[in-house]
């Protein structure tokens, strides 16, 4: 006779395992994330589902505490802490749907635990949803291929989970030997940035000077619009628009970088298009980083700061004739903004962030995995900068 713990350990084990390798930061190893409603539907009782839920979401996140205690400068306790209660949103919402009934009453309840960790609320925290893996399973296949995974992921809980099992895993191994990256925009051009935390802090003329000096040294033949990393700028003021249209003077170039505007309230993480002859404000971002960033605690209680969240606003911008679909950061991590994005049919996707406190973690890589299975599901050009 079996030992009562040992059914519950065997799935949280192959859970954490399959959050471990789907979320390592290689695109093609996303896929693996299928398993995890397979065993999530195993599980006999609603305390095993919640140890396999667990298991698998903070195996993915496994990076969360080493980079917050790297961006606040801390010891691991405050990343732990934010690693488990970050987890709690998952764990209740496949634990909520959990059900001993079998066959299609649970794949509709997953169906609905997907849809819930896609949206806000949950999917304000919604990282390592499985549906990411569409754009691996189902390059090129748009809206189609992401039904596909969801009715796909739904049957996993199901008898029929063999039989779904190897026909993904069949899509699977041939995106794998035809897989490429997604393309470039024409004209575009993103740059990486190795600067460390200083990126954003320093708002001297030097520091601004020297970002440009890099442009024009990074610039390729036929490059009109080139892009800079989250936070780039720093403040976006008006001394820093008439410093970079100065720099940019005789040059027929666009620089996109990120910056903030900051007023009495708080602020906004934004996108900025600046030129020589003119410059604005391109994109809010719809959900910045929960805790570090957005707080909205504070209005309720008489504060001001902490960066806005503008939800469901600008999915899309017009830079150049051409529809943008931008992705910043955190927004590389959820569900909800690039398929927001995705409804407004953009010509590209732009993805940046300022990672410089993920060092030693697979944040940086997940976020450019994830980043690249949106853009190859819907087989839209990429252009992507980092700070790192």
């Amino acid at each position: 006779m079996r030992p009562d713990w040992l059914q519950p350990f065997t799935l949280a084990l192959a859970a954490a395992t399959t959050g471990y390798i789907s979320w390592s930061g290689h695109a093609l190893a996303l896929p693996a994330a299928i398993a995890f409603p397979a065993l999530w539907s195993l599980a006999h009782s609603r305390r095993a589902a919640s140890v396999v839920s667990a298991a698998y979401f903070l195996a993915a996140s496994r990076g969360l505490p080493q980079g917050v205690a790297a961006f606040y400068q801390s010891d691991i306790w405050p990343g732990l802490i934010l690693w488990l209660v970050a987890s709690s949103g998952f764990v209740f919402v496949h634990v909520a749907l959990w059900s001993r009934q079998s066959g299609g009453w649970k794949a509709l309840r997953y169906t609905i635990a997907m849809v819930l960790m896609a949206l806000p609320p949950f999917g304000i925290v919604g990282w390592a949803h499985p549906i990411t893996a569409a754009g691996v399973l189902f390059p090129g296949w748009g809206w189609a291929g992401l039904a596909a995974v969801t009715a796909g992921l739904a049957l996993m809980t199901t008898q029929y989970r063999p039989a779904v099992a190897i026909t993904l895993a069949g899509f699977w191994l041939w995106s794998a030997a035809f897989w490429t990256a997604p393309d470039i925009g024409r004209h575009w051009q993103g740059v990486d940035l190795q600067l460390g935390n200083r990126l954003g802090r320093d708002n001297s003329l030097a520091r601004h000077s020297d970002l440009v000096a890099t442009l024009r040294s990074e610039r390729r033949p036929g490059s009109i619009f080139m892009l800079l990393p989250e936070s780039a700028l720093g403040f976006w003021t008006p001394s820093v628009e008439r410093v970079w249209r100065q720099q940019l003077a005789e040059a027929d170039l666009s620089v996109i970088a990120g910056a903030a505007v900051v007023d009495r309230e708080g602020y906004d993480n934004v996108l900025v298009r600046v030129s020589a002859t003119d410059s604005e404000i391109l994109y809010r971002e719809r959900m910045p980083v929960p805790g570090s960033m957005w707080q909205p605690w504070l209005a309720p209680i008489g504060k001001s700061g902490g960066a806005r969240a503008d939800f469901f606003a600008n999915p899309v911008v017009s830079v150049g004739g051409q529809r943008v679909a931008p992705l910043i950061c955190y927004e590389q991590l959820i569900i909800w903004p690039v398929l927001q994005s995705m409804l407004h049919d953009p010509d590209l996707v732009v993805a940046v962030g300022n990672d410089w406190w993920t060092k030693g973690t697979a944040i940086i890589g997940i976020q450019r995995a994830s980043a690249e299975a949106w853009a190859r599901l819907f087989n839209k050009p990429l252009v992507m900068s980092f700070n790192t």
